[in-house]
């Protein structure tokens, strides 16, 4: 059924009101599905053409996919439905509705980024198939917070989207054209418990992971001293080693040992060749003390991003911001929307230091420009003959 799209505010509470929390832990985890339905129902009543795409294995999980013309290239507005999950007892106000004070819209998902989806849509007020030269999509994923498989079904489909792609993340309306790609890796290693007095009837684990750390800090002053991006405040990649955990008592040989890594991965590398030099450098160590070992993602791994300075959607954002495209290390969806050959910026009203923080908000006097903006890229990808 048709419904057509409330005012902004309207929508804005309507959003916001709806729970979306995705989370790997399952007791947290929650389902996007009323929420594409609500956003298909005002879209179909702006006249686009409305696709709910499940994602398989994921009951009440979906992404959605609205056009609004026909033909090839266009422009894909793009945001996630989820949010994070939230502090009950750190909010001083209720997260799931929009409380307005001092300039500020404050709720759950209003600075990232559910605010970006209903102001595409109210971007996109009035606009009619036949007046499209080129088609626009409003485009809304599901789990961009915690395993991204909205953007990896879209991947696997392999379905042409348009040409060019705007992803709403909060960057406080300054352009982002590149970004860093995240891995976190566990390296486990399994030896002989024994008792501490003796150590020929043990093999500690623990003492092998201390010398696999030395070749872990050797393997990153390499790729530091090979590859640099100057585009990045960070120009080099970067391991952090961020957890260890081995044993169990002081009076016994340690016989199992995990380490767990962030590695911030520059565009032009793999993660699969960087997962292989680390698994070569762990056996090395591995084999040669007699230790079982393991290499493995703890979650898969979010690709670098790079849309090229040329491109016309970053030069159009840069022209329309004031503001030339910047580079960033946190990871979004864009790496997944450029392997579907759209030319990407990460571009949104929200701030960055607000995502994720209880309390989060959205300021009011950002709400206008971001309209503004919109609107001028769809006159320039969408309209303009």
């Amino acid at each position: 059924m048709k419904h057509p799209a409330p005012p902004l505010r309207r929508m804005l509470d309507d959003l916001i009101a709806l729970p979306t929390v995705s989370s790997v832990k399952p007791e947290l985890n929650m389902g996007n599905r009323h929420l594409v339905d609500r956003l298909g129902e005002w879209l179909l009543g702006a006249g686009f053409r409305v696709e709910v795409m499940e994602l398989p294995n994921q009951p009440g999980k979906a992404n959605l996919i609205a056009t609004l013309g026909t033909g090839p290239g266009g422009l894909v507005l793009s945001g996630h439905t989820d949010t994070v999950p939230y502090d009950a007892g750190r909010w001083q106000r209720d997260p799931f509705e929009i409380t307005e004070e001092d300039g500020r819209l404050y709720g759950l998902g209003t600075s990232d980024m559910k605010s970006f989806l209903a102001l595409a849509l109210e971007a996109a007020r009035g606009l009619a198939a036949k007046d499209m030269q080129r088609p626009l999509t409003i485009l809304a994923t599901a789990d961009e917070e915690s395993s991204m498989s909205g953007a990896r079904a879209l991947v696997q489909a392999g379905r042409p989207l348009g040409r060019y792609a705007v992803i709403g993340e909060p960057t406080s309306l300054r352009p982002v054209r590149l970004h860093k790609g995240v891995m976190n890796e566990a390296v486990r290693l399994i030896g002989q418990p024994g008792h501490a007095s003796d150590p020929s009837l043990g093999n500690s684990a623990l003492e092998g992971m201390h010398e696999i750390m030395g070749e872990i800090l050797a393997w990153r002053r390499e790729l530091q001293e090979r590859y640099r991006h100057p585009a990045f405040a960070v120009p080099v990649p970067t391991i952090n080693l961020g957890h260890i955990h081995g044993g169990d008592n002081p009076n016994r040989i340690c016989g199992d040992c995990e380490l767990l890594l962030d590695l911030r991965v520059l565009p032009g590398l793999r993660v699969e060749e960087l997962r292989a030099q680390l698994a070569a450098r762990v056996a090395r160590v591995a084999e040669r003390r007699g230790l079982g070992w393991e290499v493995a993602p703890l979650f898969e791994a979010i690709p670098p991003a790079e849309t090229p300075a040329a491109s016309a959607i970053v030069q159009a954002s840069e022209a329309l911001t004031g503001h030339v495209a910047e580079a960033v290390g946190f990871g979004t969806e864009a790496p997944f929307l450029n392997q579907l050959g759209l030319e990407t910026v990460i571009l949104g009203p929200g701030n960055l230091a607000q995502a994720h923080q209880p309390d989060e908000y959205l300021e009011t006097a950002r709400i206008p420009p971001t309209l503004e903006l919109l609107r001028a890229l769809i006159r320039r990808f969408c309209l303009a003959g």
